[in-house]
C-alpha cells in the first residue's frame, strides 16, 4: 500500500437503525476515495436495519449482528475487525459531509507532508481531524458544532471540553486501545485523550468533514454524560484543574450565554 494513500476503516455501530442507517451507508458508498472498508457492528437489531445494509452489500462492507454490552463494546468490536489504517466511527444518522471529503483529506494530509518535508514518521500522521457542522434528519444545515476545532489539537486541548466531534478523529489503528468500558455515556471523550497522549503528529485538515444528525445517546442521556466529562477531566488532568476549568465554563455560561 502507497504510505500517502492509506486504507479507511470506517466502523458504523447499529441497533435498530432503520431509520437512519440508509443515509450512512449511501455517504460512505458514494465516498470518491475507494482504500476504504465499511464495518458494521449491529447489535441484533429486530427491524429492518439488516435489510437495509443487505442492499448495500459490497466488497468493502462487512456486517457482524450480535448482541453486545453496549456502544463502546460494539466500538471495541469494530477495532478489533478493521484492517485499515485509520479508524473513523460514524454513527448511523451521521455522514461524510461531501463525496470526495476522504479525498480531500488525503489531500490535505500529503500537501502538509510536502510542505514538513517529509518529516512525518512513514509518511503518515498519528491523528487527523477537523470541523463538524449539525444537521437535521431532512439533511439541512443547522449550525457548526458549537466547539471549532482548535488550528493546533494535543491533549491538553481536551481541557475546555471535547472540542473535536469524536466522528471527525480519526486515529491510526496501530495506536488504537479499547474504550473503557466503565464509561457508558462518554467513554470517546477518554479515547480521545489517551489517543492523543501517544500520537506523534497531529494534522489539522482545515476541512468540514462529517455532518452530524442532531440527535443520539449521549444527546437523550446529557446528565449522565456530563458526569462521566467529570470523572475523565479529573482522571487526565487531576481535580483542581478541573474544578477550576468548570468554574469558567459557569462564569462563560452567565457572560456569554449564546456562545455555548
Amino acid at each position: 500500500m502507497n504510505e500517502l494513500s492509506p486504507t479507511f476503516s470506517i466502523i458504523t455501530v447499529t441497533y435498530n437503525a432503520e431509520a437512519t442507517i440508509e443515509v450512512t451507508l449511501r455517504s460512505v458508498q458514494q465516498q470518491t476515495y475507494r482504500q476504504i472498508e465499511h464495518i458494521i457492528v449491529d447489535g441484533g437489531s429486530k427491524d429492518h436495519t439488516l435489510s437495509i445494509i443487505e442492499a448495500f452489500k459490497d466488497d468493502y462492507l462487512r456486517v457482524i449482528s450480535e448482541p453486545d454490552k453496549g456502544l463502546y463494546d460494539a466500538m471495541n468490536k469494530g477495532i478489533r475487525l478493521a484492517k485499515g489504517e485509520y479508524l473513523c466511527f460514524l454513527n448511523a444518522g451521521d455522514t461524510f459531509h461531501e463525496a470526495d471529503t476522504l479525498e480531500k483529506m488525503i489531500k490535505s494530509s500529503r500537501n502538509s507532508i510536502v510542505n514538513r518535508q517529509s518529516s512525518i514518521v512513514n509518511c503518515q500522521w498519528s491523528i487527523m481531524y477537523g470541523e463538524t457542522a449539525i444537521v437535521d434528519a431532512n439533511r439541512r444545515f443547522l449550525h457548526m458544532r458549537r466547539h471549532q476545532a482548535p488550528e493546533e489539537l494535543s491533549w491538553k486541548s481536551f481541557k475546555q471540553g471535547m472540542l473535536v466531534c469524536h466522528q471527525a478523529f480519526f486515529v491510526k489503528r496501530s495506536l488504537a486501545e479499547p474504550y473503557d468500558l466503565q464509561y457508558k455515556f462518554s467513554s470517546d471523550f477518554d479515547w480521545c485523550i489517551r489517543m492523543m497522549k501517544k500520537a506523534d503528529v497531529i494534522h489539522n485538515t482545515h476541512l468540514i468533514l462529517i455532518d452530524y444528525l442532531d440527535e443520539g445517546m449521549t444527546t437523550r442521556h446529557r446528565r449522565a454524560s456530563l458526569m462521566e466529562r467529570l470523572r475523565i477531566m479529573a482522571k487526565h488532568y487531576g481535580w483542581p484543574t478541573t474544578i477550576l476549568m468548570h468554574l469558567w465554563f459557569v462564569v462563560r455560561l452567565v457572560k456569554f450565554p449564546a456562545t455555548l
